[in-house]
């Protein structure tokens, strides 16, 4: 079935919006049977799983990195992680700078922001995010090319919408004070399995779908991470 769910998730898309495809806790078959279907861009969650599925998997996979990232995990992905989703912090940032300089690359990351009503989401505020951004000069071994938030769970569609125009907004205030001409800066990466059509309507330009690819997560997969 995940050669159909593709099809019916890219029948909803908007022109131009990248399909990411979240294969968290997902078998490597799946993974295989995803990109003979078509795709290419696959979210991971797990440095460590990430790693070994990139180990295994073909070489043109563009891999994003989109959980909660430790720092002494940047090593096991620095090599090859087109980009990360979740900088929620300068010194994670820098700690990425750091792995990236000793690699010899330049890598793309998101600023994650907490957009949603629920604590338990990690993200900047835009004071914070402010802050970071006048450190950014000094860090030639990262490129910020745009913003990253989750929605709240919930049924509530105008309060997903909301915090969806939330990140839209915080965007066009960075895009317009810190990377007015940075053509690279274009990224909202916004809008799961459940809201992704919201998401494009305010203005993502990156979705990240699972469950309506792989169906429901498998949370007894044991991950060394």
């Amino acid at each position: 079935m995940i050669k159909q769910n593709i099809e019916k998730v890219r029948n909803l898309l908007i022109p131009n919006v990248k399909l990411v495809a979240v294969s968290k806790t997902k078998p490597v078959e799946d993974l295989q049977a995803a990109y003979d279907a078509g795709l290419r861009v696959f979210g991971e969650n797990k440095a460590l799983e990430m790693r070994d599925k990139h180990a295994v998997l073909p070489d043109d996979i563009e891999w994003h990195f989109i959980g909660h990232l430790q720092s002494n995990k940047i090593k096991y992905i620095i090599d090859f992680v087109s980009l990360i989703h979740s900088i929620d912090s300068l010194h994670l940032l820098e700690a990425v700078d750091q792995a990236a300089k000793k690699r010899g690359r330049v890598v793309d990351c998101l600023l994650q922001f907490h957009i949603a009503s629920e604590e338990s989401k990690f993200g900047l505020d835009e004071i914070e995010a402010q802050q970071l951004l006048y450190k950014l000069p000094d860090l030639l071994n990262v490129r910020v090319v745009g913003v990253m938030g989750m929605a709240t769970n919930t049924p509530d569609v105008s309060m997903v919408r909301s915090e969806f125009a939330t990140l839209k907004h915080i965007f066009d205030n960075l895009k317009n004070g810190f990377f007015s001409n940075d053509p690279y800066f274009k990224e909202i990466s916004m809008g799961m399995s459940g809201d992704y059509e919201i998401a494009m309507q305010e203005g993502s330009t990156m979705v990240r779908v699972g469950s309506s690819i792989f169906g429901n997560r498998n949370y007894n997969i044991p991950v060394n991470d």
